[in-house]
């Protein structure tokens, strides 16, 4: 049976070229709009746009962004990346939540092209999504088409469905991390990460 998230998928990629447009005007008209004012001709259009980026992830294959960008190295200290923007929308009330997420491996045999991090980090953030899973997807992914010793994903974010809605705390962050192999096996290496994270050097 597929999971919830496979099913997600396919059902995506089945109403993928469908327009949302007519259902955008529909919900302007149960809010008290008039769909048909000047300033809201080509809303229904431009959200329908819109959506589809914000969730174009999901159509996206993870071997086609690597695109061959495995290399052989014999290189066995720690790799990472730091400060990725990203932007999401929240499954549970479709506003956008933001920020950046550090990501940090530690190879065996093979390396990543750098790029591919921020990519691998895109793909998860342009779908519905909750900070947990896109924090837990990413280090899974790398886990999976790298193989290294480790990984290390830390993700700080800003939720507009608590700073505009319920709470109303436009200041409060929230920050997830996922540690797979030596990264939660080995305090040295977690340890390491995390100052690499915190540390903010001139110009960089």
């Amino acid at each position: 049976m597929k999971s919830n998230r496979a099913v997600v998928k396919a059902m995506s990629h089945k109403s993928a070229g469908q327009s949302l447009a007519p259902q955008v005007r529909e919900i302007l008209a149960k809010l008290g709009e008039d769909p048909g004012r000047e300033g809201l001709l080509r809303t229904p259009d431009r959200v329908d746009r819109a959506l589809k980026f914000l969730t174009s992830g999901y159509g996206v294959d993870i071997r086609k962004i690597l695109n061959g960008a495995l290399y052989e190295v014999k290189y066995d200290e720690m790799v990472l990346v730091k400060d990725i923007e990203f932007f999401s929308l929240c499954e549970h009330h479709l506003l956008p939540f933001y920020g950046k997420v550090h990501v940090a491996y530690l190879p065996r045999q093979r390396v990543i092209g750098l790029s591919k991090l921020p990519r691998i980090v895109d793909v998860f953030a342009r779908r519905l999504q909750i900070q947990e899973r896109l924090t837990q997807d990413v280090a899974q992914t790398i886990q999976e088409v790298v193989n290294p010793l480790g990984v290390g994903v830390i993700c700080e974010a800003r939720h507009f469905c608590m700073m505009m809605r319920g709470v109303e705390k436009q200041h409060s962050g929230a920050m997830t991390s996922a540690m797979l192999g030596a990264f939660r096996d080995r305090k040295e290496t977690r340890d390491e990460f995390l100052a690499l994270v915190n540390h903010r050097s001139n110009g960089f």
